[in-house]
């Protein structure tokens, strides 16, 4: 049998379709993930001389200022991990079980928050706590001492309050299915409530949470803008490495390709870490008991509810503050009394092509993402081998690279003939592509496992070919959950800053990397009412999706 398979796979006479399909992907992965990578780290080991050399790491290991960064950056992620599980679970726990009041409106707030870009927020809490924010200057007024929200201490609040939602929605899902004969059974003992959550519902949860977990710690660690923006002079890795990659003193792009495979390390190791700790111990549960909601006696219904919605209000004020303040007059960076639309009228004059970029670079990105995600996904589900198990490792590479990194390798891979990508728009589009194309294939892959097969096979029986069978069939049934997870992917790369900031240059400047330099030159106007564009689009994006994914359980 496996001498069968063998010879099927070098005969091109024996090939069908989703040989070609697997083949593609393979020299796909290859020349934009595999190849780059292996440029990053062959670079990090020459000098400045072009000399073969471990000097980049013995300097890592010597230098403050660069072990420095990887601490701050650990601190930083590991700092918004805790903070999130302290926000995310008990608001899950809240909102899952008991009855508190607008449990829709608070799942759409936080949701929107997530899906807002970080910088972002990092932007709105500058107007508000800045140096010279309105809040800022109304502490001062009323004599509050407060310097501002610069330093570390700004960074993990705003990414608090913008990943948290990774803990919320992953802990909801794992409390809505919770078994809760064990619940009862430790009850019995007479456990307390508090005892109870924190022996028992805690464990039970602890895959889903971790998971969660994960998710905070490597958006946190991998981030770039809001650091930038509110680190003044706290340096964290994704900044370094930017640094040192494009600087006006002179880069070194060999220390930079050593910082970012230092920075890929350190991501892949926290994602087998968590892996292991999960393999440790055993979580099945039957199911079979889902948890009721309690109801709760008026007083403590309307406490739940006030920390509920105080939580996801807090956490939508960023949105609102972009919004508002876009609205607002300005001179320079000043804001002045009254309402205008001088700074819409600024951006569609002075900066339509960044608009017209993003969004062409975007559906350019998103239509290669959704067409190879259903393909691929077709490969993994249903011609499972183990060509397609490395494939499956191969494409989940990018999700612990951190998109500067993704920048930095595609520009030493691509800068050279006899591939000459850098400078132009095609780059961009890759780098998206193969930055989240890892989100579709999942969104594909989970609607395809519950299409059953007989499906396609009544469809080849009557003599469709297997291949017609999928685009007629199956592509059409998967349609719905893949457009859905899609649209995500989507907001993602419209809000896409860190690999965007590294590849682009003038002409192919997109709206966040205009957000950012309009930021740095204290043109805040400008900046709100590009940020209120791309929260519209978000909102507007995440509606679609909710629809399409109510097509696509009634399909």
């Amino acid at each position: 049998m496996q001498a069968v398979k063998r010879s099927r796979w070098f005969s091109f006479k024996q090939w069908d379709f989703w040989s070609w399909v697997t083949l593609f992907v393979y020299l796909f992965l290859l020349a934009f993930i595999v190849y780059p990578l292996f440029s990053l780290l062959f670079n990090s080991f020459f000098n400045d001389q072009g000399m073969f050399s471990l000097a980049n790491y013995a300097n890592f290991i010597k230098l403050k200022y660069y072990y420095s960064a990887l601490w701050n950056s650990l601190k930083v992620s590991v700092l918004t991990t805790v903070f999130s599980i302290l926000i995310g679970v008990p608001l899950a726990y809240i909102t899952t079980r008991y009855n508190v009041k607008f449990k829709g409106i608070i799942q759409i707030l936080v949701i929107m928050s997530l899906l807002s870009p970080p910088f972002i927020g990092a932007y709105s809490w500058i107007l508000m706590l800045g140096n010279n924010g309105f809040l800022t200057r109304f502490l001062h007024d009323i004599g509050i001492p407060f310097s501002s929200i610069y330093g570390w201490k700004g960074i993990v609040f705003v990414f608090t309050l913008q990943f948290y939602p990774h803990i919320y929605l992953y802990v909801s899902g794992a409390l809505k299915t919770i078994d809760t004969s064990l619940e009862e059974a430790a009850e019995s003992l007479g456990r307390s409530s508090f005892h109870r959550l924190r022996t028992v519902t805690i464990p039970l949860i602890f895959p889903t949470l971790s998971a969660g977990a994960l998710m905070v710690f490597m958006a946190s660690f991998a981030d770039f803008g809001t650091p930038m923006l509110l680190g003044q002079g706290f340096k964290v890795l994704p900044i370094l490495a930017y640094e040192q990659f494009i600087s006006e003193m002179g880069g070194n792009p060999a220390m930079a390709s050593t910082l970012s495979v230092i920075l890929i390390i350190c991501s892949t190791s926290i994602l087998f870490l968590q892996r292991y700790f999960v393999s440790r111990k055993n979580y099945t549960m039957t199911g079979m008991r889902t948890p009721k909601v309690e109801i709760l006696a008026p007083l403590k219904k309307w406490l739940f509810t006030g920390f509920a919605l105080l939580v996801a209000c807090v956490s939508i004020i960023p949105q609102a503050t972009v919004i508002v303040t876009s609205f607002i007059k300005t001179k320079g960076p000043v804001f002045q009394t009254g309402f205008s639309l001088d700074s819409y009228k600024e951006i569609l004059f002075r900066v339509p092509k960044a608009i017209l970029n993003t969004y062409t670079y975007s559906l350019i990105s998103i239509v290669i993402m959704v067409v190879m995600g259903m393909l691929v996904a077709y490969v993994l589900v249903r011609r499972k081998s183990k060509l397609t198990a490395m494939l499956d490792s191969l494409i989940m590479i990018p999700y612990v690279m951190p998109g500067t990194v993704l920048g930095i390798s595609m520009i030493i891979a691509f800068n050279k003939p006899p591939v000459v990508l850098t400078g132009t728009w095609v780059i961009l589009v890759i780098a998206y592509v193969v930055r989240k194309l890892p989100y579709t294939i999942r969104s594909s892959t989970a609607i395809l496992y519950q299409l059953d097969r007989s499906v396609e096979e009544a469809s080849i029986s009557l003599g469709v070919p297997p291949m017609k069978t999928f685009f007629k069939t199956t592509g059409r049934l998967m349609a719905p959950g893949v457009l859905s997870g899609a649209i995500l992917s989507w907001v993602t790369t419209i809000n896409e800053l860190s690999s965007t900031i590294v590849l682009y240059y003038g002409a192919t400047a997109t709206i966040t990397v205009t957000i950012y330099s309009e930021v740095f030159t204290a043109n805040y106007g400008t900046g709100a009412a590009l940020a209120s564009i791309l929260s519209l689009t978000t909102l507007i994006s995440l509606i679609i999706a909710n629809k399409l994914s109510k097509k696509g359980l009634q399909l």
